[in-house]
């Protein structure tokens, strides 16, 4: 704490010596004084203009005059007046305590000399002692109406925790409470400002528009923030922006008009002053520019000087922000009861009213005011009615400043009667101290100031943030262009900032007035939106609102509007035709239901309904010499494994399920080898007949008996379904959903699971198969008229020309062309054996049944 007190020591060492240095001249304020136990200061713009003596002429002094009456500005002053006077009559806010104020006309003064004066007082009016003891005349100001200004202000006043309340400066530079710890504002930062507008384009999808701003504090940091929020985040992208001189400068506002013509944004956003757009729009009219649809800050919003006929056919239409419009009870009684006062001498206090009656009713007073250069006409009484004029003065239809004004003096009010209310010994100041009325310092006022909360009679509540700024709301506006060429301008929403739901934008669109054919909202976009089904792609060297639109590739999909990127579908779904949704994608697989599988089945039952055709002729003439031959047992087992096999075949078409897989191969391979092995017995036996037909070679018989032949086929066969039972347990084929073959598409298929026992299953096949083949070539020249081994071989060697042609088939065919082409393998080899094994022998028991004899088959006798 006591670096602290040290601190202010110095702080205010420093100050006295700043105000002992500039008194060495005179300041001379014009303004309104009131005298009170707390004095408020305030800082208005009671004149536009200022007019500076050229001293090189005249060694008289001169003093600087000030021009052009601001009855804004006036009334702007006589607000805060009235709310003094308003608070010093409520017996329940500053009890026993009379607030004074001194207001200033801020024409002759930077921000620093305006504020060191208010702080300090006028050197005729205020004498300080040698080491600074007493209070300064000024605790808290209110002002000023400039962000320039108050920059400046602000800058000194915050050394010295001097409280600064602005009603009207919005500079978001302002919010740094680094450079203005004291510096406190009842009206929205710019940066508000622009996120409300931006919260207004965003409203309409406008993506696209250009930003012409002031060269000024107030347009450069408004620039800085569209930059910064008006992107990814905003949903938008500035075409231009260019910066309206302030001087008289044709050529640079043709150019700037040329920026506007030429570019494709339809929305034109003007952060200036109503001077900026005055001169702008004397370039539009002049060029005949329409469809451009404005978006006005608050410094131009409520213009009346831009709402002429002229105007108005290219600015109808215009939605602008508009500071919070307010109502103060009370204020237009006592704006109507001003009067100038003709019983004191002109001094500077006394010199604002006057001037004002004489801007009001175009007369002057006897003698002029010394120095002012609008006196003039006819002499003033004193007792002119006001309501008799129409003056902007009495307008109370949108009071907006002023109820900015109107707050910030509460404020101050409020955070004074907080601290006059401090329990001694429980105070926040060192030692736990409260400040007094009679040693009142402003830093103990600016400690209160950041507590502030209340609710003004209008409902509004009021407080400030971390950065002295106040909640943030804003009217929006609109300028209708009415018939018979009148113009109004009126609210049709609001845009605020709530605790709990952020930025909040409300428009009642049926009250906008458009000013297009359409009377629609406008469209304004670098590029159009880009639909579902494709993603946005940035075009190289231009904003991000400038893009193409690309399709999405094959299995991916986009299904918002604007999508920066294509997502991919889920595994089993693939992209629509429009590539805006996912669908799921084809199965494929060999199903009963297509013309292929259709025609595989039908064959397979074919086949199944010739074998049991062809085993109900075998047993119908089972006592036929050519049945009996060559044992009839294994040929009726020959056929019962050649329907097996047409009958497996069936499990190859339809869905793969995980028995199907498992049955389909086991089936297969088991239904073959029995229908091999019998052919390799039967071979077997036409040789071991042969040999035994030869002196010696009846025993080689005995290895060949019914029991022999039917245990060589079970061996054999078993030996097959052991190799199936070891593949099905170590690794078993399973359905497969592949996504290889297509992209598109999904493939069901079964998965041999181990590659190696489906080579075995189908290497043991071919064995037998080849070995049959040895064998029954070799006995195919015996003497027999009838030798059932050149039907072997000739069987034989179609069942391995089917199966040697079908693996290189199988590798290279997808999906079920794969299931086809083994179906085809197993019908064809079937076939072929059915035909060359029992063709001929059924031709001859149906056909020419005189062949079947013992002698016939022996060959030992003929036919005819």
């Amino acid at each position: 704490m006591a670096a602290t007190a040290h601190h202010r020591f110095n702080s205010r060492w420093r100050f006295c010596s700043f105000f002992h240095m500039h008194l060495r001249g005179q300041f001379h304020l014009n303004g309104l004084h009131k005298t009170g136990d707390v004095i408020l200061g305030g800082i208005f713009q009671i004149h536009f203009f200022a007019a500076y003596p050229d001293l090189s002429f005249t060694s008289e002094p001169q003093q600087p005059t000030c021009y052009g009456f601001n009855v804004v500005g006036f009334r702007l002053s006589q607000t805060m007046a009235f709310a003094i006077d308003e608070i010093n009559r409520n017996s329940n806010l500053l009890p026993n305590v009379t607030l004074g104020y001194s207001l200033y006309d801020n024409c002759l003064q930077t921000g620093i000399g305006t504020g060191v004066s208010l702080v300090s007082g006028q050197e005729e009016h205020v004498t300080l002692e040698e080491n600074c003891v007493g209070t300064p005349p000024v605790i808290g100001i209110v002002g000023d109406s400039s962000s320039t200004r108050t920059i400046a202000m602000s800058t000194v006043l915050g050394s010295y925790r001097v409280p600064l309340v602005s009603y009207f400066a919005t500079c978001s530079c302002l919010s740094d409470r680094q450079k203005f710890p004291s510096f406190f504002r009842t009206i929205p930062s710019d940066a508000f400002q622009v996120r409300a507008m931006i919260q207004i384009l965003k409203h309409y999808g406008w993506t696209w528009a250009g930003l012409l701003i002031s060269n000024d504090d107030y347009g450069i940091h408004a620039a800085r923030s569209f930059h910064s929020d008006l992107g990814p985040a905003g949903g938008g992208c500035l075409a231009y922006t260019e910066i309206l001189p302030w001087g008289e400068e044709p050529a640079e506002y043709k150019r700037i008009v040329d920026v506007m013509t030429k570019s494709t944004a339809r929305v034109v956003i003007v952060f200036a002053h109503e001077s900026h757009v005055i001169k702008l729009m004397k370039e539009v009219v002049r060029r005949n520019v329409t469809g451009l649809q404005w978006i006005a800050s608050e410094g131009w919003t409520s213009a009346v000087v831009l709402q002429t006929p002229d105007l108005m056919p290219y600015l109808a239409g215009t939605l602008g922000i508009a500071i919070r419009q307010g109502e103060i009870p009370g204020l237009a009684d006592f704006l109507l009861h001003i009067r100038p006062d003709l019983h004191h001498n002109t001094t500077h206090g006394q010199n604002v009213v006057n001037q004002f009656w004489e801007h009001t009713f175009q007369c002057r007073f006897e003698p002029p005011p010394a120095g002012w250069v609008e006196a003039g006409g006819e002499l003033c009484s004193g007792q002119e009615v006001l309501e008799d004029v129409e003056t902007e003065f009495l307008d109370f239809a949108g009071l907006r400043p002023e109820y900015n004004a109107y707050k910030a003096v509460y404020a101050l009010a409020y955070a004074l009667d907080d601290m006059l209310q401090c329990e001694p010994g429980r105070g926040p100041f060192s030692n736990n101290t409260c400040a007094h009325l009679q040693r009142l310092q402003p830093w103990q006022l600016l400690f209160y100031m950041e507590k502030v909360n209340f609710t003004t009679a209008f409902g509004d509540r009021v407080s400030f943030d971390e950065n002295g700024d106040a909640l943030p709301i804003y009217d929006i506006m609109n300028w209708e262009w009415l018939p018979g060429e009148k113009s109004e301008v009126q609210i049709v929403g609001e845009v605020k900032r709530s605790a709990f739901k952020g930025e909040e934008l409300s428009l009642d669109e049926d009250k906008i007035f458009w000013n297009f054919e359409s009377k629609k909202p406008p469209r304004s976009v670098c590029s159009e939106s880009c639909p579902p089904g494709t993603r946005m792609a940035r075009k190289r060297g231009e904003p991000e609102c400038c893009f193409d639109c690309v399709p999405c590739s094959e299995g991916k999909i986009s299904n918002m509007t604007d999508s920066m990127e294509c997502t991919s579908c889920p595994e089993d779904f693939w992209s629509s035709l429009q590539r805006d949704h996912c669908v799921p994608k084809q199965t494929e697989y060999l199903s009963y239901y297509e013309p292929l599988g259709i025609c595989l089945t039908f064959t397979s039952l074919l086949g199944t309904f010739i074998c049991i055709v062809v085993l109900g002729i075998f047993i119908h003439h089972h006592s036929t010499p050519i049945v009996r031959a060559n044992n009839s047992e294994l040929s009726f087992l020959l056929l019962i494994s050649l329907k097996l096999c047409f009958l497996c075949s069936l499990l190859f078409i339809g869905r793969p399920r995980p028995w199907t897989c498992q049955l389909r191969h086991a089936a297969f391979g088991i239904s073959f080898v029995l229908c091999v092995s019998c052919i390799l017995v039967k071979t077997m036996v036409v040789l071991a007949v042969f040999r035994a037909s030869k002196p010696g070679g009846e025993s080689s018989l005995k290895w060949f008996g019914a029991v022999q032949q039917r245990g060589t086929v079970l061996v054999l066969t078993s030996i097959q379904a052991a190799i199936c039972t070891v593949w099905l347990v170590s690794a078993s084929p399973m359905p497969y959903k592949n996504t290889q073959y297509y992209n598109d598409k999904i493939v069901y298929e079964c998965v041999v699971g181990s590659t190696v026992g489906f080579a075995v299953l189908l290497g043991y096949i071919g064995l037998l198969a080849i070995l049959s083949c040895l064998l029954a070539f070799l006995a195919r020249n015996l003497p027999d008229s009838f030798n059932e081994a050149k039907l072997i071989t000739f069987s034989m060697l179609i069942f391995c020309a089917v199966w040697v042609a079908f693996i290189p088939a199988y590798i290279n065919s997808p999906g079920k062309y794969a299931d086809a082409v083994e179906v085809f393998a197993i019908l064809a080899s079937s076939f072929g054996l059915l035909v060359a094994l029992f063709g001929p022998k059924c031709y001859i028991i149906l056909v020419r049944p005189e062949r079947n004899t013992k002698k016939a088959i022996m060959g030992r006798g003929t036919t005819q």
